[in-house]
């Protein structure tokens, strides 16, 4: 059989090895794609690292494993009963994998599913390793498979390096979707600057809202998202007041339409807890990032002022697509990324800089296999 190196993880808390495999085949409804980039999200050393004490309900794959989260490249191959999908395709691989077969699945509710996984990652699922067993293929591999309805098609005009960072830039145009956002409203994002943060603020923009609210604890950063657009957009550094009230005094008293929760994972319950505050009657709070302890949340005042509370995971392909085709049009311009390209041989490095890039949400490090 043909060969190919992969970079696989023996062991948590270990330096992944680059290793000879087979390549796969494709079964008869998936593709084989030759990966040219994979982006490296910052909470991937965490995850390698430290995660049985983080989510212990929430399963990796068996190692060893191929990681690899946001693979772009070209179509090699294809399954016997794959039709809209050809070789030499262009495209980037969605890692949202599910069972396919259940109610919310055949309902085009892929997330919503109870084997929801996310290749190259971890699972939301404590059945996902059934999941992980069927695609065993990160994307710091050579080759992977994925199944045809995984595919988003990447125009001309995007890098595979840039195609390595839609995961991320797909889950913040998810968020927007949940949060209804459109021409006139005004957007509060917390925590700006990061990788949510930032492509929330380009896709906000190019969705039509009129002003964009930002949160974030390094002024420069800060000062970088805020010359993306300097008249549709006002920042704030954390510690500096209160976020609610800072988000009522900038719409005359009546709040933001809705407010995009991009903090980290480990970031304290607190923050979150006060650009609550800030959203206006009957507006949406979208987490998206996450924070570091339970949310104390007070359903009176959610009632009272008749704001909705959403979690929102990942994206749909036919979202990713949408991303891409707003790429292709001119829509959404990528150029603010800082590509940081890694061989296949130093991905512990890419993904330890990763982890403590200076340049936040506008930093794009990629391993190309």
């Amino acid at each position: 059989m043909a060969k190919m190196l992969a970079a696989r993880l023996h062991a948590l808390g270990e330096p992944m090895s680059v290793d000879t495999i087979d390549v796969p085949t494709p079964r008869p409804t998936d593709v084989l794609v030759r990966v040219k980039a994979c982006g490296i999200v910052p909470n991937m050393a965490n995850v390698i690292n430290n995660w049985p004490t983080w989510y212990p309900h929430q399963p990796l794959p068996e190692l060893p494993a191929i990681f690899g989260l946001d693979p772009a490249g070209v179509v090699e191959a294809v399954g016997e009963a794959v039709l809209n999908t050809k070789p030499g395709d262009r495209v980037y691989v969605s890692p949202l994998r599910s069972c396919g077969s259940c109610q919310v699945c055949r309902g085009g509710e892929l997330s919503r599913c109870r084997y929801f996984t996310l290749n190259g990652y971890f699972s939301t699922s404590r059945d996902g390793q059934r999941i992980f067993d069927l695609y065993p293929y990160g994307g710091f591999a050579e080759y992977m498979t994925a199944p045809q309805y995984a595919i988003v098609n990447i125009p001309d005009t995007m890098t595979f390096e840039q195609a390595g960072k839609l995961g991320y830039i797909g889950t913040s145009y998810g968020a927007l979707r949940h949060a209804a956002a459109g021409p006139g409203q005004v957007a509060l994002i917390d925590g700006v600057t990061g990788t949510l943060g930032v492509a929330s603020t380009l896709l906000a923009l190019a969705s039509g809202v009129s002003k964009v609210l930002g949160t974030g604890r390094n002024e420069e950063l800060l000062k970088r998202v805020k010359e993306l657009a300097p008249d549709r957009i006002e920042v704030m550094r954390l510690g500096e007041g209160s976020t609610g009230e800072w988000a009522k005094s900038r719409t005359g008293g009546e709040g933001a339409d809705f407010v995009i929760s991009a903090l980290g994972a480990k970031a304290p319950v607190e923050t979150m807890l006060d650009s609550m505050r800030g959203v206006r009657r009957g507006g949406k709070v979208v987490n998206v990032g996450g924070v570091a302890d339970r949310l104390p949340v007070d359903v009176k005042w959610l009632m009272d002022e008749q704001v909705q509370l959403i979690g929102s995971n990942w994206f749909s392909t036919a979202q990713g697509q949408e991303v891409a085709d707003m790429v292709a049009t001119g829509a959404l311009d990528l150029s603010y990324l800082i590509t940081k390209p890694f061989p296949l041989a130093e991905v512990n490095e890419a993904i330890s800089g990763r982890a403590t890039d200076p340049d936040g949400g506008f930093g794009n490090y990629v391993v190309i296999p």
